[in-house]
């Protein structure tokens, strides 16, 4: 068996990769590899998940997924192309389940996305899904039940449910959901819900509470104003 140093010495960190991004071997077939590409450096993992991706249960979820990818850019018969998106993530939501024939849809959202969920259970019903939506405090468990302090608690000195994602995963099993939705999960609580969500899970919006729910903005302002991140 491998080290736990020889595993670290030789791990992949394609984010690291110094070949420039059009050149890279696994863009195309003769590009360069950069150090432990796993391209090159892990065949054997690759021969298997070519292999998963025929399986009865990846196939289609795997050619609808990136025939959606595929639909997101327009004018692609035209030459020179320049890429041209055209769809925002809440409709290629809607497109791919329609590509797979899923007919309900369960969105599992923060309360403090409330409106939000509104709006979006409102605009996949007008698409033609049924919806199942489940709220994170949905159950009113007090965050005792998890050993939460009253100073670690937001609103001290008062009840405060805790998040249940387990919760919104197995309501949305019971209800047969073929799809899920995250709207606004927190950090950890998302992964629960991927833990027990019986059906495939797609994320519309992530929590951040700073930043409008948009990640990246403080990730392209690392070096001016969200420097004091670093």
């Amino acid at each position: 068996m491998e080290s736990k140093s020889n595993k670290k010495k030789n791990q992949s960190h394609c984010a690291k990769c110094t070949v420039e991004l059009r050149e890279r071997i696994c863009i195309k077939p003769d590009g360069k590899p950069s150090a432990n590409c796993p391209t090159v450096s892990r065949k054997d993992t690759l021969e298997k998940s070519k292999k998963a991706y025929k399986t009865k249960e990846n196939y289609e979820f795997a050619r609808n997924a990136s025939i959606q990818e595929g639909e997101c850019y327009i004018d692609r018969d035209k030459k020179p192309y320049v890429m041209h998106p055209a769809k925002p993530r809440i409709l290629e939501i809607a497109e791919f389940a329609k590509k797979m024939g899923y007919r309900r849809l369960g969105i599992a959202f923060c309360a403090g996305l409330a409106k939000e969920a509104e709006a979006v259970a409102e605009f996949y019903e007008q698409k033609g899904f049924e919806i199942v939506s489940i709220i994170c405090k949905a159950g009113c468990v007090p965050k005792e039940e998890i050993g939460i302090m009253d100073d670690e608690k937001i609103f001290r000195a008062s009840h405060e449910s805790m998040c249940n994602p387990i919760f919104q995963a197995m309501m949305a099993n019971e209800e047969e959901v073929d799809f899920n939705i995250l709207l606004g999960l927190c950090v950890g609580h998302d992964s629960l819900f991927l833990k027990y969500a019986q059906a495939p899970t797609t994320v519309l919006a992530v929590k951040d509470r700073v930043t409008g729910h948009n990640p990246l903005a403080a990730l392209y302002l690392l070096h001016g104003y969200y420097a004091w991140l670093k």
